[in-house]
């Protein structure tokens, strides 16, 4: 027989007729949980969307499909309009929120995560840098006085929702620690690249432009040291600072991690005074509670959840609020979105093989697969063998090497760097897809086959 509480929550359940779609999105998960869930999911549909993309750009729907990527789309009036086309709408306005949950996500990794400890944090730190290292010297190497030499940092990025896809996949068969060791890796990973971004992917300063968009960050630090938590006058600054960030030449995006930077991290109810605050409004819940009656006609019973929802936002932080608020956008309408604007690569068969062994793709396939491999495993390696930091609990060097391959799915920050790099040199942007497009199914393919072999069904 289920307990009072049991059939009151199947009571609600049936009451609100939720589908297994809405009870997905409402399971009662911590925020590590819901993070896993999210990018999986997520990996999945930007996995989907890639394979559109490229469906619909080796047939008769290409001419369309590149006619409303380059629509051109205005916002504001006259001469304080923004015009861009939807592609660059995708990869300089949505991409800014990508970079937000980036910045979210490096905050609090730094405060509560895998990288608040310095020693246990040393590992995937030097994971990361030698994930990033290896490859950008595999592929200079390789373009070493070339024209495409640009592209270097191209193999440095890992993109965390197919890798994160693709253990969840393997379930048991992998520990947890594993997931999160994958997880803090990546944070520093996209660390790396927006500061790489900010240094080595600007061209044109506009210096008044630059200083509308530093006082527009100062301003951002000023609302954090004064306490403000309502998320609103971040936001409306927040794109204050991407326009200011458009206009000065500094890529755009990067205005999303400045913001997300100044967003407090710190609850503004101490944890007493909220658990016993909430019990005594439970109990006036229940004391008020009229059997039979609509919470609409029930303004006491109303006025105690205003009062329950007032003292957790007041409890929970305002990342965690905004982090929650934009991470399914992200997931799942801005990254796919992502997928289907710059995956659409037509592929001229006849002359495939001349492109995979053009130095830019050669440098850019190595740099993922072998370079990703070689850099995480070796530093991860010289770490451990140090004693400066030491493995996770149950995790082996052949699931760190595992880790490793899958580092090498580059895809979404590959390619979104790979644009920054060969802007307008349209021949080596599809050499550097398509290289990016083949890295990343071989070091998805070859990471999960290793994994499934290193690993070994965990007893619950």
């Amino acid at each position: 027989m289920l307990n009072r509480s049991g059939q009151e929550a199947l009571q609600c359940g049936q009451a609100g007729l939720n589908t297994p779609f809405e009870m997905f999105f409402q399971q009662a998960l911590t925020p590590f949980e819901e993070f896993i869930r999210d990018e999986s999911a997520g990996g999945i549909l930007l996995m989907l969307c890639a394979m559109a993309a490229l469906i619909i750009a080796n047939t008769s729907l290409f001419e369309t499909y590149d006619k409303i990527l380059h629509t051109q789309i205005g916002i504001g009036f006259g001469e304080y309009a923004i015009t861009e086309s939807i592609h660059h709408w995708v990869n300089d306005g949505l991409m800014a929120f990508f970079f937000l949950i980036i910045g979210l996500e490096i905050k609090r990794e730094i405060l509560v995560g895998e990288l608040a400890d310095l020693r246990q944090a040393a590992l995937p730190i030097a994971a990361a840098i030698g994930g990033m290292l290896v490859p950008a010297v595999i592929y200079a190497f390789i373009n070493y006085g070339g024209d495409a030499q640009r592209g270097w940092a191209i193999p440095m990025a890992t993109d965390i929702a197919f890798a994160v896809g693709i253990l969840v996949l393997l379930g048991k068969r992998i520990p947890g620690a594993l997931m999160s060791f994958l997880l803090a890796l990546a944070i520093v990973d996209d660390l790396g690249a927006i500061i790489i971004i900010a240094l080595f992917y600007t061209d044109n300063i506009h210096l008044g432009a630059l200083g509308f968009a530093a006082v527009c960050f100062i301003a951002l630090m000023i609302l954090n040291l004064g306490s403000v938590r309502k998320p609103l006058p971040y936001y409306f600054i927040g794109i204050l600072l991407w326009i200011g960030m458009l206009k000065s030449g500094v890529h755009a995006t990067l205005a999303g991690v400045l913001t997300a930077l100044t967003i407090p991290a710190i609850s503004k109810c101490d944890m007493g005074m909220f658990s016993g605050r909430i019990h005594e409004l439970m109990i006036r819940f229940d004391k008020v509670h009229k059997p039979g009656k609509n919470i609409l006609e029930n303004a006491e019973q109303h006025a105690v959840l205003q009062g329950l929802q007032n003292y957790v936002h007041r409890m929970e932080t305002p990342l965690q609020r905004v982090e929650h608020t934009f991470h399914l956008w992200v997931s799942f309408l801005i990254v796919p979105l992502f997928a289907l604007a710059n995956a659409g690569i037509p592929i001229d068969f006849g002359s495939l093989g001349e492109v995979l062994f053009h130095p830019l793709s050669m440098g850019v396939t190595a740099g993922l697969v072998l370079g990703k491999f070689g850099g995480i495993f070796l530093f991860s390696w010289l770490v451990v063998r140090s004693g400066i930091s030491r493995l996770p609990e149950s995790v082996s060097m052949s699931q760190i090497a595992g880790v490793a391959l899958l580092a090498g799915i580059g895809f979404t920050m590959s390619i979104f760097v790979a644009g920054l790099a060969f802007e307008g040199q349209i021949d080596y942007l599809v050499k550097a897809k398509i290289a990016i497009i083949l890295a990343s199914v071989i070091a998805g393919i070859v990471g999960f086959l290793w994994l499934y072999v290193a690993g070994r069904k965990v007893v619950v």
